[in-house]
């Protein structure tokens, strides 16, 4: 079968059907993103207004800041495919505006990957008392990189081999 201007070779759809395919599966992971974001989210805004709050350390209630600022930044970059879908339905730019959200995703996963890596330095900080606990995080940081960047970039480059 030859490629066509806007098919795909494995499938037998225009580039409409595809984008609006692409879409629905964006959606779907969107969904799960985002609920778990959000739960994160709500749990951290909570905690400054713990009695403990006050008790932190300078750098811990830095680390913590910087954990709300990046969870914020995580919900942005998360919901910003359903207001870049609202916006734009009915100007038929969907394959744009897929691409866009596609970016916005990824830039959310990135900034989720930090977020999560800042949320356990600090909880691994205030329930150990141990400032240089970092050793812990570290590792599970690169296996947050490996699920979610490592292993599907070397899937797609042996799919595209």
């Amino acid at each position: 079968m030859t490629q066509t201007a806007g098919r795909d070779p494995g499938r037998d759809e225009t580039e409409e059907e595809r984008a609006d395919r692409m879409w629905g599966e964006l959606l779907q992971e969107l969904r799960i993103a985002q609920t778990g974001v959000q739960i994160l989210f709500g749990f951290l805004l909570t905690v400054v207004f713990t009695p403990k709050y006050g008790k932190l350390p300078d750098t811990d209630q830095v680390i913590y800041l910087t954990t709300v600022v990046l969870g914020a930044c995580t919900t942005g970059a998360l919901v910003g495919p359903v207001s870049l879908h609202r916006m734009t339905a009915g100007h038929r730019i969907k394959p744009q505006a897929v691409r866009w959200a596609s970016r916005m995703t990824v830039t959310g996963l990135i900034l989720l990957l930090a977020t999560m890596t800042s949320s356990l330095l600090l909880i691994l900080r205030v329930a150990s008392g141990d400032s240089a606990i970092a050793w812990l995080v570290a590792p599970v940081a690169g296996w947050y990189l490996l699920c979610w960047f490592v292993l599907p970039m070397w899937a797609r480059h042996r799919a595209g081999r």
